[in-house]
């Protein structure tokens, strides 16, 4: 008898563990998908949500904002100047070539080549193989965000990308928007391999047999991403079964998502400032402090937040959210219309004034409805606004051809620090550096920039925040920008699909670990 019991808990044994290594497929829906495969193309959450997919960064955040080893096995600092990063051995690309140093060394010049990354590198002098499996990063003057970056190193294949296509054209080629190899093709060393791509139709992926990370938990094997502008439906399909994880959660349903018995919310505070920003090359009217003064304090975005986010957002009044080195407590928004009429009159513009403005309506949380709402506010200081909206996939080609007076934009500090936000948004735009790549409203501030740039050489953590605290106090003085809030983060899933565990603040979801029931 003990013999029959022992064979049947044998068996039980063998079909849970059957059941645990079931191939499982993820039906997945986010707003919009990547504008590319190319993950030097475009910085933004599209790419670097991608990338996570597809291929590896040296080292990655963690949920409570530490650092966890991913193709880099560990690190050490040989010098002031210098980090030295141990590789990971036994490593593959998707197109079976080893994963190497060089391979680390040319995705890092790749990068210091990008319109779009190369900001962030601006503090780096070189990158050195020291052998096969370890590499030195080395900066100009003493930096105190080196692993920060290195979260954005997702080593590229080399020999993959290496020689020309079928038309002659270099593989390696890097454009914004453009036709590339590299924006049709990839081979990384993520845990999936794309096998299919419609450009806004649907993406598929498969994993990748060859993934070095056996140690993780994740068993999904396949993944189908449709994209979903319209935010009722994405969750209607959630919630009628037909897809297992949504993101991003719209406000408006988060109760009803909340209640469903079929259905988890995993919510977070949000880091991300929504802004607009206003084009003094394009508009006179906005190199008049008083008038850009006038628009912020014309902007209700309390009531923006109360009233279209749903209170699922923090009203803003600078860029740096709480709990980054640069926040200033006294900084408040300041709604103000009678205020905001003074200002118009005082700058001679009592009458008002027509612009242009531009915004994604699939890239933030209810975007379209907040240019809505702010255009009609401007019109309460004669500011008659033609507002545009668009997919994501029009608008940033849009945005970087600076088409309209004022560009919506939002911000995630790709550093998890203050400065990043003024590197990217609020910099003197400068094609050489990259500072300012986002920067459509054309502020340009030379003290600025001064600030910004010294607190990149300054380790002391405590002098360090009270530049960046300067720069904050310089940029709410000046109305550089409008503040509108900052955005918080929700996801759903299916009942039994674990994203609680794989999703973070910076909303770069780690699929590659994801556990379904």
């Amino acid at each position: 008898m003990k013999k029959m019991v022992t064979s049947a808990a044998c068996l039980l044994l063998s079909v849970a563990m059957a059941i645990s290594v079931e191939a499982k497929t993820l039906r997945m829906a986010y707003d919009a998908d990547p504008v590319s495969l190319d993950p030097h193309e475009q910085l933004s959450g599209g790419t670097l949500q991608f990338s996570h997919m597809v291929f590896d960064p040296l080292v990655r955040w963690t949920q409570d904002l530490g650092f966890e080893p991913r193709l880099a096995e560990s690190w050490e600092r040989v010098s002031p100047l210098t980090m030295r990063f141990k590789l990971r051995q036994g490593v593959n690309f998707h197109s079976g070539t080893p994963f190497t140093a060089k391979d680390v060394k040319w995705t890092f010049e790749r990068l210091r080549q990008s319109p779009d990354f190369k900001g962030l590198f601006v503090p780096f002098e070189s990158a050195t193989v020291v052998d096969d499996y370890t590499i030195e990063l080395t900066t100009k003057e003493p930096y105190p965000l080196v692993l920060h970056l290195a979260t954005y190193i997702f080593p590229m294949d080399s020999q993959f990308y290496g020689g020309s296509d079928s038309s002659g054209k270099s593989k390696a080629e890097l454009k914004k928007h453009g036709d590339t190899f590299a924006s049709k093709n990839a081979s990384g060393t993520g845990p999936f391999i794309v096998t299919s791509r419609q450009q806004g139709v649907k993406m598929a992926f498969k994993r990748f047999d060859e993934y070095w990370d056996t140690a993780s938990p994740g068993n999904v094997t396949e993944i189908v991403l449709t994209p979903i502008k319209e935010a009722p439906t994405r969750v209607a399909a959630l919630l009628s079964g037909d897809i297992d994880f949504i993101a991003p959660v719209p406000p408006t349903d988060l109760e009803r998502v909340r209640k469903s018995s079929d259905a988890d919310l995993v919510t977070m505070t949000g880091t991300r400032i929504i802004t607009f920003q206003m084009n003094q090359a394009r508009k006179a009217e906005f190199k008049d402090k008083r008038v850009r003064q006038a628009m912020v304090y014309a902007i209700n975005n309390e009531g923006i937040v109360d009233k279209i986010m749903k209170g699922f957002a923090t009203a803003a009044a600078q860029q740096s959210p709480k709990g980054y080195a640069g926040y200033v407590e006294s900084l408040k928004p300041r709604y103000d219309l009678d205020k905001a009429k003074a200002l118009m009159k005082e700058a001679g513009y009592e009458k008002g004034f027509s612009i242009t403005m531009m915004a994604p309506n699939n890239r933030y949380v209810n975007d379209a409805k907040i240019a809505e709402a702010v255009a009609s506010m401007l019109s309460k200081i004669n500011i008659q606004v033609d507002l545009k909206t668009m997919p994501k996939a029009q608008y940033w080609p849009k945005f970087d051809e600076r088409a309209a007076d004022v560009m919506m934009i939002g911000w995630h500090a790709d550093t998890e620090d203050s400065a990043n936000f003024s590197e990217f948004l609020t910099m003197c735009p400068n094609k050489e550096t990259g500072y300012g790549q986002y920067n459509s409203g054309n502020y340009c501030n030379p003290e600025l920039d001064k600030l910004v740039l010294s607190s990149q050489k300054e380790t002391d953590p405590d002098k360090r925040a009270v530049i960046l605290q300067q720069v904050e106090q310089l940029l709410y003085d000046e109305a550089a920008f409008i503040p509108l809030h900052w955005q918080n983060l929700a996801w759903a899933a299916r009942k039994g699909v674990g994203v609680d565990k794989i999703v973070n603040v910076m909303n770069f979801p780690y699929l590659g670990d994801l556990v379904i029931q």
